[in-house]
């Protein structure tokens, strides 16, 4: 039906807001979001904020990830996304897909994480070399996890650095997302990855393409894009980046 509401669950390790205040915002009044923040569900504490390497590879353990998915039964959520760029970066391409299979098997519905929705983004794009832009917060080393990450994938991965920008993820706009990025992307990028599940810079992404003239992707973006793909949407997303005319693969099964 035309006015379908998509349900989709979001699991994640982090406080800050992320997929809840941009997916609205892309699929304006086609979706809903039901948030699990995996510390505060299961009572574990978590010691640095943002989590470190450590935390954040312990917040993403299977039995824990179930635990925390095991609140989303019975919400009626159609497909659920695992919310992390950082995560990804920490664990790796393969521990991330064998994740969200384990996921998808334990929910009986389509999973979907970030940085697996990336690379599945860029190669849909046929993009072989990409420019990372990492939040504010992101230090050297998960920038270099996050070069490391794509680079397994068999992409060249052309720059990875934090932008200059506001620490707090709050005070974060998309004009200074566009700002910065549109004079650090090297020419010989054909395409720009924007990390971060909690940076909101899915408002630049139009913007931006429009100044460098390639695609632009962010962490929420990709991850609506093929949550939405697997969630079978009757509708497109417009006005956040060239993404979204293209269609990605859709699971046959479960995990």
């Amino acid at each position: 039906m035309a006015d379908r509401l998509i349900r989709i669950g979001i699991l994640t390790p982090h406080a800050a807001p992320g997929p809840e205040a941009e997916f609205p915002a892309m699929a304006p009044g086609r979706i809903t979001t039901n948030v699990k923040r995996v510390a505060d569900a299961l009572g574990v504490r978590v010691r640095t904020n943002p989590p470190g390497p450590t935390e954040l590879r312990r917040l993403a353990e299977v039995p824990l990830l179930e635990a925390a998915a095991d609140s989303l039964a019975g919400s009626s959520v159609e497909v659920v996304g695992y919310a992390s760029t950082s995560s990804a970066y920490v664990i790796g391409f393969d521990d991330e897909e064998a994740l969200v299979a384990t996921l998808s098997r334990r929910l009986a519905i389509p999973v979907a994480s970030t940085c697996a929705s990336a690379v599945l983004a860029l190669r849909t794009l046929e993009v072989e070399r990409v420019a990372l832009v990492a939040p504010p917060w992101f230090d050297d080393e998960l920038n270099e996890l996050g070069a490391t990450y794509f680079r397994s994938q068999g992409l060249r991965v052309v720059t990875s650095e934090s932008a200059d920008l506001a620490q707090d993820p709050r005070r974060v706009e998309p004009a200074a997302v566009y700002e910065w990025t549109s004079r650090h992307v090297p020419d010989d990028a054909e395409a720009v990855f924007i990390g971060g599940n909690g940076f909101r810079a899915a408002g630049a992404v139009e913007a931006l393409e429009a100044t460098l003239g390639r695609p632009v992707l962010t962490s929420n973006q990709v991850l609506l894009w093929n949550l939405l793909s697997q969630a079978r949407a009757d509708f497109q997303v417009s006005g956040y980046g060239r993404l979204f005319s293209r269609t990605p693969p859709v699971r046959d099964r479960f995990g």
